[in-house]
């Protein structure tokens, strides 16, 4: 037990599914199913079942935007590896046309892992150099012997084709509508990518933003507060009152909902840099519970985390007094 708590201590990602792993927590992928819901001009987007992934239990996996026309399918991240048939037949509901093109948002499993199975489909793989690097990398043997068949590391259709980094947006164009792939600074990982739909106004914004649990940084894969801070603007200065925004966990917003969200980081980092200039423990500053006036209203805020890791709450705190005491 003691070993399985050390463990799970402030992990990248991928290590959540060995803590899970440990505490014999597993997604129960045969009851996933998605549900599918139209938000712009030929623009999808498909959620997985709640309760079914421990990891996230809210949906499972990342949610998946799809672009349909005549010319062809446009998807957004591919959830998991073992998901793809039944994402497969979601969007054959909605469209018959061949998957032409498959941007990955960032590079974690949820958002990835079906990515050979849709490039043996057809589909152009595209994604930021950053991420490309991290699919690059083979998972330890535990970790692997815990993901399974949720994501592959070591087939090479996961890794994006067509890569870039930052700098100017990249355009693809289907039938009309105008897909921009926005890259951003070092955020919620170090290759996020913004995927908009210009006429639709809708913006797919990944994971660095959302309103299940508290943010989540993930260190171990280059992100940081200050990236997500600039992403959170960014969309903000992208979007207007009527533009649908759509995270990769939790619910769909508008642009509101950045300004509340970039307010709340900005008070607990204040209050946890405060802490950490008095010389105060990480323990100290987590029981002081710096996100106390918040906890009501973030959805999952106090919920356990799987496999021991604590609470979002938790995690929020303990990722921000680790940036903040390497700026000191």
């Amino acid at each position: 037990m003691r070993f399985r708590k050390t463990i799970c201590n402030s992990i990248p990602f991928a290590s959540v599914f060995l803590c899970a792993y440990l505490r014999g927590q597993s997604i129960e992928f045969s009851k996933v199913q998605f549900i599918s819901e139209k938000i712009g001009p030929n623009v999808y987007v498909l959620t997985g079942s709640s309760g079914v992934d421990p990891i996230h239990p809210d949906g499972a996996g990342g949610r998946v935007g799809v672009l349909v026309s005549p010319d062809g399918v446009l998807m957004v991240d591919a959830n998991y590896a073992p998901l793809t048939e039944q994402l497969l037949l979601s969007i054959r509901k909605v469209s018959s046309s061949p998957i032409r093109f498959l941007v990955n948002t960032h590079d974690h499993p949820d958002h990835t892992g079906g990515n050979p199975n849709f490039a043996k489909m057809g589909a152009l793989t595209i994604g930021r150099e950053e991420a490309r690097e991290e699919l690059r990398k083979r998972f330890p043997p535990a970790v692997a012997a815990a993901i399974g068949n949720a994501a592959s590391d070591t087939d090479p259709d996961r890794l994006p084709v067509l890569t870039y980094g930052m700098g100017h947006p990249i355009k693809i164009r289907m039938d009309g509508e105008t897909t921009d792939l926005i890259p951003v600074h070092a955020a919620h990982t170090d290759g996020d990518t913004i995927v908009r739909f210009e006429k639709a106004n809708v913006m797919m914004i990944g994971d660095f933003f959302r309103n299940y649990g508290y943010p989540y940084v993930d260190s171990a894969h280059g992100g940081t507060f200050k990236g997500m801070l600039e992403a959170l603007d960014l969309v903000t200065k992208l979007a207007d009152p009527q533009t649908i925004l759509v995270p990769g966990h939790g619910t769909v917003v508008h642009v509101g909902a950045m300004t509340q969200y970039r307010n709340m980081i900005l008070d607990v980092q204040a209050k946890v840099k405060q802490m950490v200039g008095e010389g105060k423990s990480l323990q100290e500053v987590l029981a002081a519970r710096p996100t106390a006036s918040y906890d009501s209203k973030v959805p999952g805020a106090l919920d356990p985390l799987p496999a021991g890791l604590g609470t979002s709450a938790n995690r929020f705190v303990t990722t921000l007094y680790a940036e903040l005491k390497v700026d000191q």
